[in-house]
């Protein structure tokens, strides 16, 4: 595994000066110090951020910063910010510890503790948040309900997502969450700098230009009657056209007419697959679910399962992350993520 920081060294010079913001909320005297550094200048406020659940007005510049749901967290640290609280991982976390290896990596550089972790088995917790006293909750890539949302306002400005659950692509995580902390400058120099080691690691893999490609959701081994798929409304789809792939016409029209980021497909009507040249998902890591697709009568007639141009991420590793996009989670997993996908593409005619 590969861990890359060029998008960080990127914008080191944009971010100098910026202090660290959290630690644990018994830590408040070393929390608040300096802190006022650490987000955008006081000029910036008041303002105002309109989103999918209502609006938003943050008074002054945030001095302590929490984040629910997935992968918000990783916006103020890469930009130098260390939240109060955040979330702790559930999916892709190899040694148990409630931080992905690229955020542990990040907190490392920037010699900070980590933060609080929220535990989100069954839902936001909503009394650790409030105890980590937040003057900005950060929730642009969520889940959140309506109801999530009011009560998240009742313990300070809380930023949801802009359009629809779980459909924030990644380069608008970084904006929106940026903005609510005065940081709209270093956002785009964030968001420059990771699309330009996308575009460097891309052009080694000039097999994937072209390819239409389909993320499929979780399948179990035990029934693969329907198959799962992620709609051109997630950012896992929307992600492969950052790598030159595109979106299968199939893929394009199931997605028009709901605002689902995943459907499903019966095995009976397989054919509709026909046009995806690349399909990529969630498999384990002893090949079980790859050995059940080529082996089913049905699934194995889709055209890329016959070719085998199909790469199943590696159960609930830190690369099976991969194909979710989020500000440190792509350098870290960039390389290997694309030279999977560039194999599979070697094998489509």
């Amino acid at each position: 595994m590969r861990s890359h920081r060029l998008p960080l060294l990127a914008v080191a010079a944009v971010l100098l000066g910026l202090t660290a913001c959290g630690g644990s909320s018994d830590d408040e005297s070393n929390a608040d110090e300096g802190a006022g550094n650490a987000t955008g200048e006081s000029a910036a406020f008041p303002r105002t951020i309109e989103h999918a659940l209502g609006e938003t007005t943050i008074e002054s510049a945030p001095q302590r910063v929490a984040t629910v749901n997935w992968a918000n967290h990783e916006v103020p640290l890469a930009l130098g910010v260390v939240p109060v609280g955040m979330a702790a991982a559930n999916f892709g976390d190899d040694d148990g510890d409630g931080v992905l290896p690229w955020v542990a990596e990040r907190l490392e550089e920037l010699d900070a503790e980590t933060p609080v972790l929220f535990d989100e088995t069954d839902g936001i917790d909503f009394e650790a948040v409030a105890d980590t006293e937040p003057d900005v909750i950060l929730a642009a890539y969520s889940g959140l309900t309506q109801e999530d949302y009011d009560t998240l306002s009742e313990i300070a400005p809380t930023i949801a997502y802009p359009d629809a659950p779980w459909a924030t692509p990644w380069r608008e995580i970084i904006r929106l969450n940026s903005e609510a902390l005065g940081l709209d400058a270093e956002a785009e120099e964030l968001v420059g700098s990771i699309e330009d080691e996308i575009a460097a690691t891309v052009a080694d893999y000039p097999q994937l230009e072209g390819k239409s490609a389909m993320l499929m959701t979780h399948v179990d081994p035990n029934d693969v009657s329907e198959v799962g798929f992620y709609t051109t409304h997630d950012t896992r789809t929307l992600f492969f056209e950052d790598l030159g792939l595109t979106i299968p016409e199939s893929i394009a029209t199931a997605s028009e007419g709901t605002d689902q980021f995943a459907l499903t497909q019966s095995a009976e009507r397989i054919d509709a697959f026909d046009d995806v040249d690349i399909i990529t998902g969630y498999g384990d890591e002893t090949g079980e679910l790859l050995d059940v697709l080529r082996n089913d009568p049905l699934l194995s007639r889709i055209p890329a399962v016959e070719r085998d141009s199909v790469y199943l991420l590696p159960g609930s590793t830190p690369l099976a992350t991969a194909a979710n996009p989020t500000p440190l989670s792509i350098s870290w997993v960039l390389e290997d993520y694309v030279a999977a996908l560039a194999e599979a593409a070697d094998r489509v005619e």
